[in-house]
C-alpha cells in the first residue's frame, strides 16, 4: 500500500497520524527554540522520536515541513462560530485568529515561511494551497450562513462570488495579520467589534452599488 506525502510524492508504507502529529509538534517547538536558521530535519526527527528518513519520505525539505506545521495549527484552532449574525461571526473568527497569531509557535513559523517564500515561488504556492485556500472555506461558510439569514444576497455569478470571497478573506486576514504581527497591537473585543462592523458595512455598501455583488 502506498500513500501520498504533503509534497505529492509516494511512500512505500501507510502514513501514521500519530507520527505526523509528533513531527509537526516537534517542528513548531524546535522553530521557537532554535529559529529558522538553526532548524534541521535531524533535530525535528530526534524531538519527535522518529528516524530522519521518516521525515524525508513525507517532506522534501524544511520549508514544506514548516508550512504543514503551520497549516495544522490553523486547521485545529480556527473555525467560524455561529453567533447568529454575520457581524458577530466575523468578530468571533477575528478573535480566534488573533489569539492563534499570539502563540509563539504560530508567530515564529508563519513569519519564517512568509519571509522564505519571497525567494521561493514553489513555497509561496504551497502556503497558498495548504493555508490560504483551506482557510477561505471559512469565508464561504460565513457567506452561506449570511445568505440563509437574509443578510447577504445570493450571488448567481460564480466568478463574481469568487472575487468577493478573495476580497473578504484578504481584508480580514490581512488586517488582523498586520495589526498583530506588524503593528504589534492588541486585538481585543472592542477592536474586533469595530472591525467586524466596518467589514459588514462595506459589504452592505457594495451590495447597494450598481456594480456590487
Amino acid at each position: 500500500m502506498t500513500s501520498a506525502s504533503p509534497s505529492g510524492r509516494r511512500t512505500g508504507r501507510p502514513r501514521s497520524a500519530e507520527a505526523d502529529r509528533a513531527i509537526l509538534d516537534a517542528t513548531r517547538a524546535a522553530l521557537v527554540e532554535l529559529g529558522w536558521g538553526k532548524l534541521t530535519l535531524g533535530d525535528v526527527a530526534a524531538r519527535a522520536g522518529v528516524a530522519k528518513t521518516t521525515l524525508y519520505r513525507r517532506w522534501a525539505g524544511k520549508s514544506e515541513l514548516v508550512v504543514d506545521a503551520v497549516a495544522a495549527l490553523f486547521d485545529e484552532h480556527l473555525e467560524l462560530p455561529d453567533r447568529g449574525s454575520l457581524q458577530a461571526d466575523i468578530e468571533g473568527v477575528v478573535l480566534q485568529f488573533a489569539a492563534l497569531l499570539e502563540r509563539p509557535e504560530t508567530k515564529t513559523a508563519l513569519m519564517a515561511v512568509v519571509a522564505e517564500s519571497t525567494r521561493d515561488d514553489a513555497l509561496r504556492a504551497r502556503i497558498r494551497s495548504a493555508i490560504v485556500d483551506r482557510q477561505k472555506t471559512l469565508v464561504l461558510l460565513g457567506r452561506e450562513r449570511a445568505q440563509a439569514r437574509g443578510e447577504l444576497p445570493h450571488e448567481p455569478d460564480p466568478a463574481a462570488a469568487g472575487r468577493n470571497t478573495d476580497l473578504i478573506f484578504d481584508v480580514v486576514a490581512g488586517t488582523v495579520l498586520h495589526r498583530t504581527l506588524v503593528s504589534a497591537e492588541a486585538v481585543d473585543g472592542e477592536w474586533a467589534r469595530s472591525f467586524a462592523a466596518l467589514v459588514v458595512g462595506g459589504l452592505a455598501s457594495a451590495q447597494s452599488s450598481p456594480s456590487g455583488a
